[in-house]
């Protein structure tokens, strides 16, 4: 405070200018209160902003910045939050305070927040320099010390206990994520010398009109389909429904039904009918973001030379960037904040951010109020983890503004849980099993014995497959397997090469070739996301064009993803992912008499070990085979899963209950931790710089890469931007991978790949052993 001002930042430079300490807490409350009031919490939002900073304050911590941090770039050093925390819990309420001492380091537990207010309520040093910088800010904000508290909204108070302590975290949770959200809005433009950029809301009556007329050009475009008619219907009752009121919808549709096109139509309409700010459409699978992106992109998007902003965003990168002592503050910034129209995302993304405790996971969670709420192939949710997850969709529909859509051939029980019990599901289908009769369009075979080998399946696929086979495996490691085997000669002895696509081919000088002398394509994630869509391309082209074409593939592929095989393996799973494998078969019903989906189950296949998996498993092994029922049989499915269901025990904790606990106590860690949709080994993003890629493409990967590891902020388009190019590998092959030189760390855990790259499997271990687990 050299010069009688206080700071929040140092100086930019690109302005050269430092960040006044009353202007970024003025303009952080002011863009909290923007997203807060979209849920009726502005007033708390701009109060939680306001006093975020309010330790900066102290002589202590402004000597430092200047003589410390600003030449050397390195944080300041001294904490700063606490003074905020305890005007929080004094005029918000300790709960809420939480979002203050947690703004960097990550949401805390109670006790974190109880010590803070205690250790600042008596006579000490760390009290006195709390005190110190309150007064020197209060003279500049008044607003930091109101005359009174601050209410709660009005429905918390109307709920019971367990379910108010519920609804706490739910509200500290979302306006955490206006604060964190605003604060890096705020501190990014300082550095980059501009205002901050929020979107304005989208004109969804507009985007409403737009997607019907897209709609329509792409049908009188489209090659006529016998199961149009059917198609047509769905996507009417679906619009027709988006004039309800908001709530819990459930879109029950057959697989071919085109549930995409139907979901985004009612998303739209309900959006414009309802007045709600954007909608948010969560898949099991990237290669689904990916497919649908590129949908709703073409009917929602501006199309070349004209007027107006990307409407659709695609979001897909998981890269953890925060740490505990704030070191990693602007990587921060490049974090997602869904600030857009139309967002495709995954499950997990959605979910993890849910549930999460970080800064950068979080900054998105707040745009979910006021959204529609799409959940794609909604039968993928786990087991393990529904009753948290379906208590939160509850509550942003019931206190946020949300409409949430469940979509899914294979519908789960979820109304037979007593959490969703007294919960309205409003119904856009009403003809489900005259839909599933009309689109039942495939003959089952099964090859359960114990003998089955994957030498075996893949003898029979090369001997009586066909030209067009799809076949799709549990794990990358038995996708790695099987392609090898179809494409590798069966004599080892013989040698083979690779077209300009990494499709084995026979060698000229070989008597033998591979099994399959037609090209094999593979599909998993430990290809990027723009080497997945290149092959689905070429797979769709091939389809349409009646060339021989092979593909294994992980899950990755059998839901919601539009490919037509007459032929289609699948390897052993769960019901919901047999029938959605089906859905890939004879999809839009040309082949008279049906389309042949085989299920076999090798007996040296892997499948995940998963407690709900393993449950799930042993309700198909019951409900489901050559002697019992197929898998699209809608009288089976509840038996199913009510049996699913009750393996994981009648008190639910098998299904997320202690979650829930943790969760009443505002125990954010606790949460953070045990909330895993997928287990974390199997998790880590990896960059990968193709060698086709041209020079150029290749110095504007690195430009983006360089821009991550830059001590200055940047927001999320650099992260966007590598997406295409990113794939996924166990965290203990990544650290191996850094060890060796075959990685470089970027931010967070994001590190960009030195090594080989398979041109047919990517970052193929190149070993038969499955060290994969189930790809999500």
């Amino acid at each position: 405070m050299s010069d009688g001002v206080l700071y929040a930042h140092s100086r930019s430079d690109v302005s050269g200018v430092r960040h006044r300490l009353d202007e970024h807490l003025r303009g952080t409350a002011a863009l909290a209160r923007r997203f807060g009031d979209v849920f009726d919490a502005g007033r708390l939002a701009e109060y939680l902003a306001l006093v975020h900073d309010v330790g900066k304050g102290h002589c202590a911590w402004q000597k430092r910045l200047i003589d410390h941090a600003e030449p050397t770039g390195k944080p300041v050093g001294i904490p700063h939050k606490e003074a905020g925390t305890y005007l929080a819990a004094r005029f918000a309420g300790r709960a809420l305070a939480a979002a203050v001492q947690g703004h960097h380091g990550g949401l805390p537990d109670q006790q974190k927040v109880k010590d803070v207010v205690a250790a600042l309520s008596g006579q000490s040093q760390e009290a006195d320099a709390a005190r110190e910088a309150i007064d020197r800010v209060e003279q500049l904000i008044p607003e930091v010390c109101p005359p009174g508290k601050l209410l709660p909204p009005d429905w918390l108070g109307g709920l019971a206990p367990p379910q108010r302590q519920l609804g706490t975290d739910l509200l500290v949770r979302m306006l955490f994520s206006c604060l964190v959200d605003a604060d890096f809005l705020d501190t990014s433009a300082h550095f980059a010398a501009t205002t901050a950029h929020v979107a304005a809301d989208a004109d969804m009556d507009f985007l409403a009109t737009r997607y019907e007329e897209r709609r329509a050009t792409f049908l009188a475009t489209r090659p006529a389909s016998p199961v149009d008619a059917v198609r047509g219907r769905v996507y009417e009752q679906a619009v027709a429904a988006a004039a309800g009121e908001p709530g819990m919808y459930v879109l029950h549709v057959p697989t071919g039904g085109a549930k995409t096109m139907a979901a985004g139509g009612f998303a739209v309409h309900h959006a414009a009918a309802r007045g709600l700010k954007r909608v948010v459409v969560a898949v099991p699978y990237i290669s689904i973001t990916q497919q649908n992106a590129q949908v709703y992109r073409d009917l929602l998007d501006p199309l070349p030379g004209e007027a107006g902003e990307p409407v659709v965003l695609e979001h897909h990168s998981s890269v953890r960037l925060d740490d505990e002592d704030g070191v990693g503050r602007w990587a921060r910034l490049a974090a997602e904040n869904w600030d857009a129209p139309v967002v495709v995302t995954t499950t997990v993304q959605l979910f993890q951010s849910l549930f999460a405790r970080r800064p950068s996971a979080m900054r998105k969670v707040h745009r979910l109020a006021g959204a529609v709420i799409v959940l794609d192939e909604v039968q993928a949710l786990p087991d393990r983890l529904l009753i948290p997850m379906l208590d939160v969709l509850r509550g942003l529909v019931e206190h946020f503004g949300a409409s949430v859509v469940l979509a899914s051939a294979t519908q789960p029980e979820f109304w037979s849980l007593p959490q969703m019990s007294a919960v309205k599901r409003r119904l856009m289908v009403e003809d489900t099993p005259q839909l599933f009769k009309e689109l039942g369009r495939v003959n089952y075979t099964w090859r359960l014995d114990e003998d089955v080998t994957w030498e075996g399946i893949a003898d029979e696929i090369a001997a009586e497959g066909g030209d067009q086979v799809l076949t799709v495996v549990n794990t990358t490691g038995d996708s790695a397997r099987l392609h090898r085997l179809l494409t590798e000669p069966a004599d080892p002895d013989d040698a083979h090469t690779w077209d300009h696509d990494g499709v084995g081919l026979p060698s000229p000088s070989s008597a033998a070739g591979p099994r399959v002398p037609t090209p094999v394509l593979h599909l998993s994630t430990r290809m990027t996301a723009e080497h997945r869509r290149e092959v689905i391309e070429r797979v769709r082209a091939d389809l349409a064009a009646g060339r021989a074409v092979h593909v294994v593939s992980t899950s990755l592929v059998e839901a919601g993803v539009d490919i037509d095989f007459p032929r289609v393996y699948r390897a052993w799973a769960p019901a919901e992912s047999l029938q959605q494998a089906a859905g890939r078969c004879n999809r839009d019903g040309r082949i008279p008499g049906g389309g042949t989906v085989v299920v076999f189950r090798p007996k040296d296949g892997r499948t995940p070990k998963d407690k709900s998996y393993r449950a799930a498993l042993q309700a198909t092994e019951e409900h489901f085979g050559p002697d019992t029922a197929y898998p699209d049989d809608l009288h089976a499915i509840p038996a199913y899963y009510a049996k699913r269901y009750a393996l994981h025990g009648s008190d639910g904790r098998a299904m997320g209950e202690e979650i829930q606990q943790m969760r009443r106590r505002w125990d954010f860690p606790a949460v953070a931790d045990a909330f895993e949709m997928i287990d974390d080994r199997y998790a880590q993003p990896v960059v990968v710089i193709r060698p086709e890629k041209t020079e150029l493409q290749k110095a504007l990967i690195m430009a983006d890469i360089e821009a991550l590891r830059s001590r200055y902020p940047c927001g999320p388009e650099p992260l966007r931007r590598l997406q295409p190019h990113t794939a996924v590998l166990p965290r203990h092959d990544v650290a191996d991978a850094l060890k060796s030189g075959l990685a470089e760390s970027i931010v967070g855990d994001l590190v960009v790949w030195c090594g080989h790259y398979d041109p047919a499997r990517g970052l193929d271990a190149n070993t038969p052993e499955d060290r994969g687990g189930y790809v999500i």
